[in-house]
């Protein structure tokens, strides 16, 4: 009997939600789809029914990420994108220059944990972080009611912040210099703010 495509769609869910994760951990290219497997309690074999390469789902696992875990992120955060404003950009900055995000490995945005493997990917993966890239400045454009040029350029400005801070405090080996960073970065993008 095969299986009904609600069933697909969660086993497609759970690889996807696996290899973020491992990705997040250990970056593309020390992950196996093996390891994603097994972490996802499945058999190798069953991958293929979902994805025909690692490359496809390393596109379908950061593409996940803005309506799975990222959806959660910012709700847990207080962002409502529903809501635009200044006050949801200040929780988008708080939110994701915290203390719990750069220590949330597992859970990280790509954009922080797999920027050196996205630059090295093919375009299909690439338009997948672009994706994550321009929500995080839709959401700053919308937020700040900013029109124009000049609006693009300050959400781009603060989104560049926000990722750049907490990559560079993920790379520091010195936990107290990475929190002095992830910490002025956030100081900084929330004083951009006018209230």
């Amino acid at each position: 009997m095969p299986y009904s495509a609600e069933h697909k769609r969660q086993t497609r869910a759970k690889i996807v939600e696996s290899a973020r994760i491992l990705f997040n951990r250990h970056g593309f290219q020390d992950v196996t789809i093996d390891m994603v497997m097994e972490n996802a309690g499945l058999t190798r074999g069953g991958f293929y029914n979902h994805f025909k390469t690692k490359e496809q789902l390393h596109h379908a696992a950061v593409s996940s990420f803005l309506h799975g875990r990222g959806a959660e992120w910012r709700k847990d955060a207080g962002v409502d994108p529903g809501s635009p404003g200044e006050g949801m950009v200040r929780q988008m900055i708080s939110g994701y220059l915290s203390s719990e995000h750069l220590g949330d490995i597992d859970g990280q945005c790509p954009m922080i944990a797999l920027p050196s493997d996205i630059a090295r990917s093919n375009p299909q993966v690439q338009t997948s972080y672009l994706q994550l890239l321009e929500a995080m400045v839709g959401l700053f454009e919308k937020g700040l009611g900013d029109k124009g040029d000049q609006g693009r350029q300050r959400a781009l400005s603060l989104a560049a912040l926000c990722v750049g801070g907490m990559v560079i405090a993920k790379s520091l080996p010195d936990s107290e210099l990475a929190e002095e960073v992830r910490a002025a970065a956030q100081d900084f993008a929330l004083g951009q703010l006018t209230n």
